[in-house]
């Protein structure tokens, strides 16, 4: 069992930054690809960026590509969502996730949520123009 956190939602003007963060506690946070979704009323939840277990790997939506990072820091059981030039489009809630597939030498970057195993409670992000 893996317990995800996230934080650092928030109001944020147009093309500012903000950064979100996933605690993880429960197993071995590196035996775990991670990945940030989100999802807005009335739509599917769909896949933002993944990371693979150290980090070596990473994998973006296109909507997000050149905008977004994603990070962990693994001391920490921790991972981040770095975004700038935020646009209304980004106004939803962000969950994090934790994938368990792959291995020692190969980590899924899955953009498939049924993929991911546990997931956190979400935090809203609200840009304004």
């Amino acid at each position: 069992q893996v317990q995800l956190v996230e934080s650092g939602g928030g109001l944020v003007q147009a093309g500012g930054s903000l950064r979100l963060s996933c605690a993880a506690s429960g197993r071995t946070f590196s035996d775990y690809s991670m990945g940030w979704f989100r999802q807005a009323p009335g739509k599917e939840r769909e896949f933002v960026a993944a990371i693979s277990r150290y980090g070596r790997g990473t994998r973006y939506a296109d909507s997000v590509k050149g905008r977004f990072t994603i990070s962990r820091d693994n001391a920490k059981n921790t991972v981040y969502l770095q975004m700038n030039t935020l646009n209304s489009e980004d106004t939803v809630v962000y969950f994090c996730a934790a994938d368990p597939g792959g291995s020692y030498s190969y980590s899924r970057l899955s953009r498939e949520r049924n993929e991911y195993d546990y997931w956190g409670q979400g935090t809203q992000v609200t840009v304004s123009s």
